[in-house]
């Protein structure tokens, strides 16, 4: 018969690009055998969605940078294919990147240069149901609640707007104020790369429903999304 400690493990599948990172965080939950279990590693999210059927995980520690494509944007897939609870591990110190993802689903975020010791805290606390928040995000995400909430009584525009995150907000706003600006100057301005600038502009094309960065001016313009 297992022990008590075997029937309540904590079952994680562990989402990076980096191997290193992998192998780094396989060895610190290693070490805290049997309490928790590594029961599965991936590299993108297309095979973190091939494994999570057959590991049946309750916490999926998923980096929100997986090298071409963003992690945030399969939290949701995530999670409706499983009973799995996402904890976002991330490099970024973006505090727009952390409520992104909180608000896609994720159940909290540690950064990587958080000790040890926080890691495995913030693993134990998410398994537990808690959500794992400093204060401050708490009051953005819900005074971002809240908006998106309201906007739902207007029109469809402002709906398109309030889904946009602080941060492609900001974008937007750059986009709308000097239509002349190259992707590498608006990066530096933001403090970003461009290969994240890239993400950004992906995802809010999507939302605006615009193709073009013409139309993005033309619409934050139209709108009065500007710096």
């Amino acid at each position: 018969m297992p022990s008590p400690a075997v029937e309540n493990q904590i079952k994680i599948l562990l989402v990076d690009d980096h191997r290193s990172v992998l192998w780094g965080l396989e060895k610190l939950i290693e070490g805290e055998s049997p309490r928790m279990v590594v029961i599965g590693k991936a590299t993108t999210s297309a095979e973190a969605m091939r494994l999570l059927d057959e590991a049946k995980p309750d916490i999926v520690l998923l980096d929100i940078d997986l090298g071409g494509e963003s992690g945030i944007n399969a939290i949701p897939n995530l999670i409706a294919k499983s009973q799995a609870k996402v904890l976002v591990l991330t490099g970024s110190r973006d505090s727009s990147v952390h409520d992104a993802a909180v608000l896609a689903g994720a159940m909290g975020v540690v950064e990587k240069g958080e000790s040890a010791e926080t890691i495995l805290k913030a693993i134990q606390k998410v398994y537990e149901g808690e959500i794992w928040l400093d204060r401050s995000a708490t009051g953005r995400i819900f005074l971002e609640l809240s908006r998106n909430k309201a906007a739902e009584a207007q029109n469809p525009e402002q709906r398109k707007i309030a889904s946009l995150t602080p941060r492609e907000r900001q974008i937007v706003a750059e986009i709308g104020g000097d239509a002349a600006a190259g992707s590498k100057v608006i990066a530096e301005r933001l403090h970003i790369s461009e290969h994240t600038l890239r993400n950004h502009i992906a995802s809010i094309y999507e939302k605006l429903e615009v193709s073009s960065r013409l139309e993005l001016f033309a619409y934050a313009g139209k709108h009065g999304i500007t710096r």
